[in-house]
């Protein structure tokens, strides 16, 4: 079962505070995220586009949850919380989120767990949504709600749900009249950019008559979640980039492979000339678009060359391919689809979803979101670490999200309970592929020239 929510853990010094002052806290933001008082709404027979509105009933001690590890409680103890807390679906009859304040660490910490349905917002929405309840210092100015309520606007009819659909449909048809125009105007460019859009298409559909490899990650899933948090220094990946070559996200990528490597050899599989498939998250949201909710991300399947054994030689074929895929049109073509999306109908739009998203083209997600790289606070309290969550596809047991944060990179693995029973492992695998290419990289800065 596929639950379609992500979301986050969040460690965070100090005494927790009492549920009353975070719920202020909350009450007094909630304004600046308007999306979060919103719920889906459908049409009969699902005859329109599913529009947001107001909920009437929306309670906030709903969507606040609040509960406590038996003390001292320990990081494993935490872990198996997120997990319980990410196989519980959201229910789709209220707006789509939770977050959870979690007392009883040890260390005198606490926790808050986030889930928000990824319909709501991305990876790089969320860390722009979370600034609006944490604070860059530990005593900030009041945020004020200009004393005005929130009230509701009135539940629409079918019909005005209908029409709002239809409303969305016509603004999208205008953007797409403003384009024509602009191809009237400059056919030349509009050539060139639809001949770029067929590529890209071409090379997503050219993808999916070449499906990812079967592997003991892809098979049926049921409802109940496993969760790893692997902590990591972004100055580690920074020096094996610098020493080695690549990207900080081409590492990232290269102990991913290295990693699954060794669990596959652990179940007994053999790797020689397997490649996996990872879906890459691309965000498409402009610099100007930042500040604004909703899903604007289109995706890449990056390579995860399991066959090859050193680290380093692993790494420039990851690093040699990403490159090579930067400069195709397979991510035109991934925003070309996904903004036909936006004028379809459900049933096409289902469609155009299948042939971006589907999950025989890929084995697993692997998502690196940036985050800050200064601490955050909440009610004073500082933010020790942030480890995103990520969903799991259907047929998909694994899902890798990465967060950097104050000099930070963590790594949260979510796996499906039954299918991944030592997923503990392939974190034990994340820990050592790292720590391998450092010891490599440290080795290469030491060389003489």
């Amino acid at each position: 079962m596929s639950h379609m929510h992500i979301g986050g853990l969040t460690l965070i010094e100090g005494p927790p505070p009492t549920m009353d002052e975070f719920l202020e806290q909350i009450r007094r933001r909630l304004h600046l995220v308007p999306r979060y008082r919103h719920k889906l709404a459908h049409t009969a027979l699902d005859s329109g586009r599913p529009v947001w509105v107001d909920d009437p009933s929306f309670n906030l001690d709903y969507h606040v949850r609040h509960t406590a590890l038996p003390a001292p409680g320990t990081w494993e103890q935490l872990q198996e919380l997120t997990a319980r807390i990410f196989s519980q679906q959201l229910d789709r009859s209220k707006p789509l989120w939770e977050m959870w304040l979690i007392e009883g660490l040890e260390d005198n910490r606490f926790a808050l767990i986030t889930k928000t349905h990824h319909s709501l917002i991305d990876g790089i929405a969320g860390v722009d949504l979370a600034t609006v309840l944490f604070d860059i210092s530990p005593d900030p100015p009041p945020i004020s709600n200009s004393g005005r309520p929130w009230i509701p606007h009135d539940e629409p009819g079918a019909a005005q749900l209908v029409a709002a659909g239809a409303i969305g449909a016509v603004r999208t048809g205008v953007a797409l009249a403003e384009r024509a125009f602009e191809a009237f105007a400059h056919p030349e460019r509009a050539f060139s950019r639809a001949r770029e859009a067929a590529e890209g298409i071409g090379e997503i559909v050219w993808a999916g008559l070449n499906p990812a490899p079967e592997t003991p990650l892809n098979v049926p899933i049921g409802p109940h979640r496993r969760f790893v948090a692997v902590q990591a220094e972004l100055d580690d990946f920074k020096a094996v980039k610098k020493a080695l070559g690549g990207t900080v996200n081409d590492v990232v990528l290269a102990v991913v492979a290295g990693a699954l490597r060794t669990f596959l050899i652990s179940r007994g599989r053999r790797v020689e000339g397997v490649e996996l498939r990872a879906l890459v998250p691309v965000s498409v949201r402009t610099e100007d678009e930042h500040h604004h909710g909703g899903n604007r991300i289109v995706v890449m399947r990056g390579p995860l060359p399991v066959y090859i054994s050193d680290p380093v030689n692993r790494l420039r074929f990851v690093s040699q391919a990403m490159a090579g895929l930067k400069e195709s049109k397979q991510a035109i073509g991934a925003e070309v689809i996904s903004g036909v999306q936006n004028f379809a109908p459900p049933t096409i739009l289902a469609q155009a979803s299948r042939l971006n998203f589907s999950t025989r083209l890929f084995n697993l997600i692997v998502t690196n979101v940036p985050g800050p790289q200064f601490p955050l606070y909440v009610l004073g309290r500082e933010m020790l670490q942030a480890i995103p969550v990520a969903f799991l596809p259907q047929n998909h047991a694994l899902a890798i999200a990465i967060m950097s944060y104050n000099g930070q990179l963590n790594f949260g693995l979510l796996g499906d309970f039954d299918a991944l029973p030592d997923i503990d492992a392939i974190g034990e695998n994340l820990a050592a592929e790292l720590a391998k290419l450092v010891e490599l990289a440290r080795e290469q800065a030491a060389a003489p020239a």
